[in-house]
């Protein structure tokens, strides 16, 4: 067995988990604080960075644990400085996170899954297939090469990464433990110091586990809804034959009561050239998302080869939003970032084993589209 095996990675333990850690080496409970500081706030590559810690306790650290991130094997700055990592997990496969600038925030975008399994028909990402859930500690690792990549980490210094969005490769519900140990280090003081409001995690809708969710933290929350009927949606995105979409909205009004304050929810509309884009359909949406409180986002469609779809021209885009606002709904567009390095939402493939051989179902398309299109009533 090689050392990287035998170690403990302590990069993606809780101070919880780093309290039994130091308790079982017969250590106090505050080196678990002096520890997770190291760490998250000031980036420490190894137990000897960590000069308010004894020599005795460095050496036996460097004999049982490590801190290992995941390895960047390529990272790319868009025009608009949008910055792409494609990150190499163990087992070889790779994922990928994207940091998108806006004024003084910069939005941090992380996958939770190598690749994906609920298949929607418009992201590039569930054309691979799946292959395995991220740990812990290749979940919060992204956010820590994100913030190293502008220089030393300081605590005092300027927010290199403001917001946090689990809206990467892979469904953050279906690796339900890993993702909240993960975005519990994110709002934790000692570590990342986010806000609640700051850390945002998106499902296509699995309704058990944002229940479950509501038990165990209050980050925010956002829905890929993209479709304003079941029979649409259906189709756009499989995830709604078990979990309708009735279903799903109560799920988010009872998410939204045990949050006590006053968010909402973040509904995610891709909109899809004359699938899902018409007046009708933005007259149903308006209709359905009276029934909770939310702001809308609609995002363009970004291509990707052989997906059938095309983006809808801009006037389609601009009449919809107005549609959506006349209906009294607060929605905005999200802006094409980072798409000529293939970093724009919906454009995240990494480097995946397909052990469910679909990528094969996906050839080059004749006339028809991919999905019927069913117009609203």
């Amino acid at each position: 067995m090689t050392d990287s095996i035998t170690k403990t990675n302590l990069l993606g333990m809780s101070p919880e988990q780093l309290q039994t850690f130091f308790a079982e080496l017969g250590e106090k409970s505050f080196r678990a604080t002096q520890v997770l500081k190291w760490i998250h706030q000031l980036g420490a590559e190894s137990f000897d960075d960590m000069t308010n810690i004894s020599k005795a306790l460095r050496e036996k650290l460097n004999q049982v644990a490590e801190i290992r991130e995941p390895e960047v094997v390529m990272q790319d700055i868009s025009k608009d400085g949008t910055r792409k990592w494609v990150i190499r997990v163990d087992g070889g496969s790779c994922v990928e996170s994207v940091l998108i600038p806006e004024g003084d925030r910069a939005t941090l975008c992380i996958s939770s899954q190598v690749g994906c399994s609920l298949d929607c028909s418009f992201c590039s990402t569930g054309k691979q297939g799946f292959n395995r859930n991220l740990s812990a500690a290749e979940v919060i690792g992204q956010v820590r090469i994100a913030i190293k990549s502008f220089g030393p980490m300081d605590p005092a210094g300027p927010r290199r990464v403001t917001n946090v969005v689990l809206m990467g490769m892979g469904e953050p519900l279906m690796n339900f433990d890993n993702v909240v140990s993960a975005v519990r280090l994110m709002m934790e003081d000692n570590a990342y110091g986010l806000s609640k409001r700051r850390v945002t995690l998106s499902t296509a809708g699995v309704v058990p586990a944002i229940d479950k969710l509501k038990e165990v933290t209050d980050v925010s929350l956002a829905i890929s809804l993209h479709a304003p009927n079941d029979e649409l949606r259906d189709q756009l995105v499989p995830i709604n034959k078990r979990y309708p979409i009735k279903e799903l909205i109560a799920a988010c009004n009872r998410y939204l009561d045990n949050l006590n304050d006053r968010r909402v929810i973040t509904i995610e509309y891709t909109l899809i050239d004359g699938v899902n884009d018409l007046p009708a359909h933005a007259r149903e949406l308006g209709k359905l998302l009276k029934q909770v409180p939310c702001k809308l986002n609609l995002i363009p469609f970004n291509p990707f080869p052989n997906s059938g779809y095309q983006r809808p021209s801009e006037e389609s885009i601009q009449r919809f939003k107005q549609l959506m606002l006349k209906a009294g709904v607060l929605t905005t567009v999200r802006r094409t970032r980072g798409d000529e390095i293939d970093a724009a939402c919906g454009q995240l493939v990494g480097q995946v084993e397909d052990r469910t051989r679909r990528s094969q179902k996906y050839i080059p398309l004749a006339e028809e589209s991919v999905v019927q299109v069913i117009k609203p009533v």
